[in-house]
């Protein structure tokens, strides 16, 4: 039995008011109630962990706690037997890391509904280096290709294309045959938005706040990782009948516009959720990713760090400093 065993995790601790994050150790012990137990090898950081490890409430409610949206590893206990001891999987979205201790522990304790079975041809590194990032791009792109986008219509926009989701979604959208603009704050990252496949970059002054209601299109249809007006003015520059999933908030949550890119140009908003969907769901994408969607150019550019470098590579997330995939690996 492995109910008392220690290891080690990084846990973010409240102290008048100040949150900080240091590596602790731990006893399986101590973990939530939950069917399945998992040592995790490795988990990858969102920006929603760096909400967490910044101690917002939005995020998670109570402190101490231990951030990581998603992990991935092999399944040591098993109440239900299903998946079984000794199987590989991925957990990602639900409750994980935000009020239930998350991947940056060596040890979960989740629900079997959490955990799929980590597709065959696949690690748990590979997996993580998707994670929910990549799966929110999948899940962005299919959304597009659901409403009838194809290359031949026009450009794609990806918005904050420097980032975790916006870098996969870029390469993906590439691979597809489309013509992707890729939108970014960061100048410095134009040659391996390039790189990934986009066929231009602009800065987010392409997104710059206009008080027209629409503006020329520019776009058949866009991937926005950021929310808030970028998102608000890349809707006035869709073409007619185009299709905008929108997935992130980074830039703000809330959207000023107006009904007439919809009325007069039929476009569609197309709203991700890649927390709370159906475990079938996931399965779909991740399976999309280890063939045809397989995108080699991001898995060799992701950088792996160890919990020591945590602190500071969750900090760059809330600088906007961060850009592409950041593994955690509980090894290094």
């Amino acid at each position: 039995m492995t109910s008392n065993v220690e290891f080690k995790a990084w846990r973010v601790e409240e102290k008048d008011g100040n949150y900080k994050g240091t590596e602790q150790t731990l006893n399986t012990a101590d973990l939530p109630a939950g069917e399945v137990l998992v040592k995790v090898s490795h988990s990858s950081l969102n920006y929603k962990d760096a909400l967490s490890a910044s101690g917002n409430k939005a995020v998670s409610r109570s402190f101490p706690h231990t951030p990581g949206i998603d992990a991935a590893g092999e399944v040591v206990e098993s109440a239900t037997g299903s998946p079984a001891v000794g199987s590989q999987v991925i957990v990602t979205g639900y409750d994980l890391g935000m009020n239930t201790a998350g991947g940056f522990g060596e040890y979960i304790r989740v629900p079997a509904a959490w955990c799929v079975t980590m597709p065959s041809g696949w690690d748990s590194q590979t997996a993580m280096i998707y994670g929910t990032a990549g799966l929110t791009a999948g899940l962005c792109v299919q959304k597009i290709l659901t409403m009838g986008a194809k290359p031949e219509q026009g450009k794609v926009a990806v918005t904050g294309a420097s980032g975790a989701v916006g870098s996969v979604a870029v390469e993906l959208l590439a691979k597809l045959g489309f013509d992707v603009v890729a939108i970014s704050g960061k100048t410095d990252h134009a040659d391996s938005l390039k790189a990934l496949g986009a066929i231009e970059v602009v800065g987010r002054d392409a997104l710059t706040e206009d008080k027209k209601p629409v503006l020329k299109p520019a776009f058949a249809n866009a991937v926005d990782t950021v929310g808030g007006s970028p998102l608000a003015e890349l809707l006035k520059q869709i073409k007619p009948g185009g299709s905008v999933s929108c997935c992130g908030l980074v830039a703000g949550p809330q959207l000023q516009t107006t009904v007439l890119p919809f009325i007069l140009r039929g476009i569609n908003l197309l709203g991700v959720d890649s927390v709370e969907i159906p475990l079938t769901e996931k399965e779909v994408v991740w399976k999309k990713f280890v063939g045809d969607w397989k995108c080699p150019k991001a898995e060799a550019s992701a950088k792996t760090i160890g919990r020591a470098d945590l602190d500071s590579a969750l900090k760059a997330f809330l600088k906007g400093e961060s850009a592409g995939k950041v593994v955690l690996d509980h090894a290094v």
